[in-house]
């Protein structure tokens, strides 16, 4: 329960800037509450003008209808107008929260991506996030107004008849009670439903994008086997969490049922004049007081429900918060800042040390002077360090031990934006985003003109593909667009044309190109690579065969340093 309770002050602190809105629904739901509470009253008074043949008094039953109908609207009225506050202050907090999430996500280190599913992530920015925004909406709605209506039944019971309203409190406490041990309950499977939907929708993610892998490598059957175990589980936990938060509400409803008998029978003595110690009562005045005792009960049921509600709206919290939580990566706007026109182009890697997990070795002492403007290939088995270097290089990882110098500076000591603005990099694995040709070719430098993307279009012998979208280079893509993988790679290369940075970063970057395709772009890259430090990851000789270095790399060490000659 103190868990429970810390949490959901956590995210009611996201509430904070929107207090207005919490005033008011305040203010409605009391004003909603208090009209409708005024209802029986008019009710029972209608009641009084009937009672005894022929002596039905149509004036004085005339203004009480009329009053009761103004009642009805104005209650309907705040009604709505607390579902908009409500609704205002509701998803105003979530969208705080979502874009903490999202803004978290590029503040966390790399290392923590790398280590959480991308299904997993997702789901928390979104599926997570959207059941608190249901749990908030159903807690102010249904927990102002229930609170309110507990409130305002209990003070006019107490105008009604002091010793009926006592046996109600007296009685209530067992609602109370049954809905705390619910909730105990239901809290663990809560938090297992959202662990495991977390888990199925990373694993559909997974299967649905690389479904074409999977049909070729006849793992259909196999596959939906494992999401039949993951569905099975998540199924369990959901319907064993569904069927505890259920039980609040028959619970509550059973003892409900049992203030409202004993407030009919002890009404009902005092109305026939048999019970002295409840004293009289006329049948209006009962009718009033069953009508309020449902509505004095009525809200029991609806607060178990959104206890429910806060549950499940918690668990999801809680792994939203996990994420806030993350240590971020250190600030250092404090640090050097540096132009790309400042760096030389000189790399040295001095006595690096470095490994992705304690008990497994990588990279130990190495070290390693490239001068300004040579060309590095870096060749070896798959696992020996070869990208290791380029995570180390633009500071996705820090060394153990050992500092790498940017022309002559540590590259701890300069900012990581500076320092990553001096490189451009091409990947293996192409990204394009939603958005317009001209908008992916531009990602890195968003200020080019038209003119400047299509010469970086051409020089990487782009241009021709994209005059036959649609659109041109105003044709919106993406990454199921339709473009074949070289296509894709192209663009990703024409991005870093564009950028024109001092050093450069190929990881395979011609490996989904076409063999004509790929001399076409040697010859952009040899223009591109003129006066550059650039580092070449390869394994085509064709692409490392002009190298002034190759190193070969094995089990994170240089084993081999010379010229393909």
């Amino acid at each position: 329960m103190a868990d429970f309770i810390r949490t959901m002050k956590r995210v009611f602190s996201y509430a904070r800037p929107y207090i207005i809105w919490f005033w008011l629904t305040i203010i409605f739901a009391a004003g909603s509450v208090s009209l409708s509470l005024a209802v029986p009253i008019f009710i029972g008074d209608a009641v009084d003008c009937c009672v005894g043949q022929g002596s039905v008094d149509f004036g004085e039953l005339r203004k009480i209808i009329f009053r009761l109908l103004i009642a009805v609207v104005l209650s309907a009225l705040f009604q709505w107008l607390m579902s908009l506050c409500t609704n205002r202050l509701a998803f105003r907090t979530v969208r705080d929260l979502r874009s903490d999430v999202f803004g978290k996500l590029q503040r966390v280190p790399l290392s923590y991506i790398d280590r959480s599913t991308k299904g997993g992530l997702s789901s928390r920015v979104i599926n997570d996030i959207e059941i608190i925004s249901d749990g908030l909406l159903q807690g102010f709605t249904q927990f102002f107004s229930g609170v309110i209506t507990i409130l305002g039944t209990l003070i006019f019971m107490l105008t009604i008849n002091v010793k009926i309203a006592l046996v109600v409190v007296l009685l209530t406490p067992l609602s109370f009670i049954a809905a705390s041990q619910i909730t105990k309950m239901t809290h663990r499977f809560y938090l297992r439903q959202s662990e495991l939907r977390g888990r199925m929708v990373s694993f559909s993610e997974e299967y649905a994008g690389n479904q074409k892998l999977v049909t070729a490598m006849d793992f259909c059957d196999r596959a939906v086997g494992q999401f039949a175990q993951v569905n099975s589980d998540f199924s369990s936990v959901g319907a064993n969490a569904t069927f505890f938060s259920s039980l609040a509400n028959p619970v509550t409803r059973f003892v409900n049922g049992l203030i409202y008998a004993a407030v009919g029978l002890l009404g009902a003595l005092g109305a026939a004049g048999h019970s002295a110690f409840i004293g009289a009562m006329s049948v209006g005045r009962l009718s009033s007081f069953l009508a309020y005792s449902n509505q004095y009960t009525k809200p029991f049921n609806e607060i178990s429900g959104v206890f429910a509600e806060l549950q499940n709206a918690a668990a999801s919290a809680e792994r939203v918060f996990a994420v806030l939580d993350e240590e971020e990566i250190p600030d250092d706007s404090d640090k050097l800042s540096v132009n790309s026109s400042d760096c030389s182009g000189s790399v040295s890697f001095d006595d690096i040390s470095f490994s992705y997990s304690p008990e497994t070795r990588l990279i130990e002492h190495l070290s390693l002077d490239v001068l300004p403007g040579q060309r590095v290939a870096i060749v070896g088995p798959t696992g020996c360090g070869k990208s290791t270097m380029i995570n180390l290089l633009l500071r996705f990882y820090d060394p153990q031990s050992g500092k790498i110098l940017l022309s002559g500076r540590d590259s701890t000591e300069i900012t990581r934006d500076s320092l990553r603005s001096c490189f451009g990099m091409v990947l293996q694995e192409t990204w394009i985003f939603t958005g317009t040709v001209a908008q992916n070719i531009s990602y890195g430098k968003p200020d080019a003109t038209r003119e400047e993307i299509i010469a970086a279009a051409k020089a990487v012998h782009a241009h021709g593909f994209i005059k036959r979208l649609p659109n041109g280079y105003d044709s919106v893509i993406s990454e199921d667009s339709g473009l074949s993988q070289g296509q894709k790679q192209l663009l990703c290369i024409a991005r870093v044309m564009l950028m024109d940075p001092p050093m450069l970063i190929l990881d395979e970057a011609t490996s989904s190109i076409d063999l004509r395709t790929e001399q076409r772009i040697q010859r952009a890259f040899e223009k591109l690579m003129t006066g550059k430090t650039s580092f070449v990851i390869a394994h085509r000789l064709s692409t490392i065969k002009n190298s002034d270095v190759i190193l070969v790399m094995r089990d994170g060490n240089i084993v081999e340093k010379g010229s393909h000659a």
